[in-house]
């Protein structure tokens, strides 16, 4: 089935982004529009298919590496990739995937991950990528909301899909629904071989891409409530990408020699778009690495010689306070990009110890802003430095402003407020949800993110505080709305809300609190244990405090920020 159409929201006026670079700086109106310090891309190439977009190089950079496997040191150079790429598109097309249709990636970071995204562009498909630790039940709901047609995964997790209880409702295993795994496959599985060793000259004449057509799914709980499916067109993507590595000035945090650590999952949009797709473009090697485990990683970095490398705040932490990083060679990294959660003043200055001769910035991203909102410009050929706790310039070819969530009006310099962005890079909505859609991106195409943030005088983005509801466990991402859902499903829990807490190495973790029914006992640890085992790791609950009653609103909106509150003064009232 065919994902449905979605409103294509308003953009940029033609007029707005056609301002030559020294007319560049900040716009102020009444709408107090803030722009990029860098000067805008002339003519983005977003017309084009996202494939033909991330190889447009390639009769320059055929024969350089491309994609490199940390476990095996197998390489693929670029020409080898597309040629892989083109393969699993022709096979995932022999499969009866058709333009518009799903398919699922349950997979850790590897190459037939790449394969079969970009497979799936140059058929018309779209692919939405899953975290394979995800239980089955989180699994069966993205695969049902997104109504995948296959399965791309690793035989270590195919018991997940066969396991689907006794919902009657889930799909029946290998009836259904193909299932294609990486490695040796289970019963009623089959082999990714079946779809990379097609004939990459037979992909169908019938394939017509237009930029508006969907290419990626991730999901995501936006703002507030469940997780969402996004819709992200080739256009979006494409802008995305281009915003970061394109143009005359652009930010050189990539070159054809780089290499480029992949340690975060490819599942998460930061990855996915930040460090595969940008590196693509920009032709430089991709390091894949499938977990973390320090000693192996530094043995890889300094083994390979690794120049660039994305993180986030956790991993920081472990390469500016583990004792393992003095015993190896890191003199090979040139830029640090940080993203998915804020980093710290003293995580900064702690990791610039480790890599004295590095670039370090942070970038401020949204799924459903296609990701990047701001990045540091502190790579780009005049580089200028920006503040700790700095998220850099907003890219170019968009525009941001700062609205007061009372008024609804936009602020200027220095004052707090609602970060909010519009370009051709934001998604075109979500999956099959008109309201929540609306809710996001307004009649005039701004997207409001949730966040609080400011612009300081220098142009340089801030972020102090969200409005909306999620909890960032290591930059993944934990709805509340969904383990309260949870939680209620107890027949011992008369109410539950869940906020995050901050944590050193998480950034946040969910704690609960829980509402008793009348006349029943319950343990912190049986509550912990009931969660557990319906979700992901990182979802997992980290306290539970028993309380009379939940605060809520008039209109039985819960009020987190009571309940926040509490957690910051440490005097959370138990029952």
């Amino acid at each position: 089935m065919t994902i449905p159409a979605v409103e294509t929201r308003p953009q940029i006026p033609k007029a707005e982004l056609s301002a030559a670079p020294s007319e560049n700086k900040t716009v102020t109106t009444a709408e107090h529009i803030f722009r990029s310090k860098l000067p805008d891309i002339p003519n983005i190439p977003n017309h084009l298919p996202l494939h033909t977009y991330c190889f447009e190089k390639l009769p320059e950079i055929s024969d350089r590496p491309c994609l490199i496997v940390g476990s095996t040191g197998k390489i693929y150079s670029f020409a080898e990739t597309h040629l892989m790429c083109r393969k699993t598109a022709a096979g995932l097309a022999k499969l009866g995937v058709r333009k518009g249709e799903v398919i699922m990636l349950l997979l850790h970071n590897c190459p037939e991950f790449v394969f079969a995204f970009m497979g799936a562009s140059m058929i018309g498909a779209i692919a939405t990528t899953a975290n394979p630790y995800y239980t089955a039940a989180e699994i069966f709901k993205q695969f049902m909301s997104s109504k995948a047609k296959i399965i791309i995964t690793q035989s270590q997790y195919v018991d997940k899909l066969r396991d689907s209880g006794e919902n009657s409702s889930y799909p029946k295993f290998g009836e259904d629904y193909s299932v294609i795994t990486i490695d040796d496959p289970p019963e009623k599985c089959q082999h990714f071989s079946v779809i990379s060793e097609s004939n990459e000259d037979e992909i169908p004449s019938w394939v017509s891409i237009d930029s508006t057509d969907p290419v990626a799914l991730p999901f995501s709980s936006g703002t507030t409530g469940l997780p969402k499916g996004v819709v992200l067109t080739h256009k979006s993507l494409i802008t995305s990408v281009a915003q970061q590595v394109d143009g005359e000035n652009p930010n050189l945090f990539l070159k054809p020699e780089d290499v480029f650590l992949c340690l975060l999952p490819l599942f998460h949009i930061f990855s996915l778009n930040s460090v595969l797709l940008c590196s693509l473009r920009a032709g430089c090697a991709i390091l894949l690495i499938q977990k973390f485990e320090i000693g192996a990683l530094l043995e890889l970095i300094e083994q390979h010689r690794v120049s660039v490398a994305a993180v986030v705040p956790p991993l920081v932490l472990a390469l500016a306070k583990n004792p393992m990083v003095d015993k190896y060679d890191l003199s090979s990294i040139r830029a640090v990009l940080s993203g998915a959660a804020p980093l710290g003043k003293e995580l900064e200055d702690a990791l610039r110890s480790r890599v004295p001769g590095a670039v370090l910035g942070q970038g401020y991203g949204m799924t459903e802003a296609g990701p990047v909102l701001a990045m540091c410009p502190g790579f780009a050929k005049e580089p200028f430095p920006t503040k700790p706790g700095s998220c850099g310039t907003v890219v170019r070819n968009a525009q941001m402003k700062v609205v007061d969530p009372k008024t609804g009006h936009s602020l200027g310099y220095q004052k707090s407020g609602e970060i909010c962005i519009r370009g051709d890079q934001i998604m075109k909505g979500y999956l099959n949800d008109d309201e929540a859609t609306a809710a996001t991106i307004d009649a005039d195409g701004w997207l409001h993110t949730g966040d609080i943030g400011y612009v300081d005088d220098d142009d340089e983005v801030f972020i102090v505080d969200r409005l909306k509801e999620i909890i960032k466990f290591k930059g993944f991402q934990v709805p509340p709305a969904e383990l309260e859902a949870l939680l209620v499903s107890h027949p011992s829990i008369a109410d539950a809300a869940v906020v995050p807490q901050k944590d050193e190495v998480a950034g946040e973790v969910p704690v609960a609190f829980v509402v008793r029914s009348s006349g029943f006992e319950l343990t912190e640890e049986a509550v912990k244990e009931f969660i557990a085992k319906q979700v992901v790791f990182y979802k997992k609950l980290y306290k539970v405090y028993f309380v009379h009653a939940i605060p809520k609103s008039p209109s039985g909106k819960i009020l987190r920020k009571e309940l926040r509150a509490k957690l910051a003064a440490a005097t959370p009232i138990s029952s």
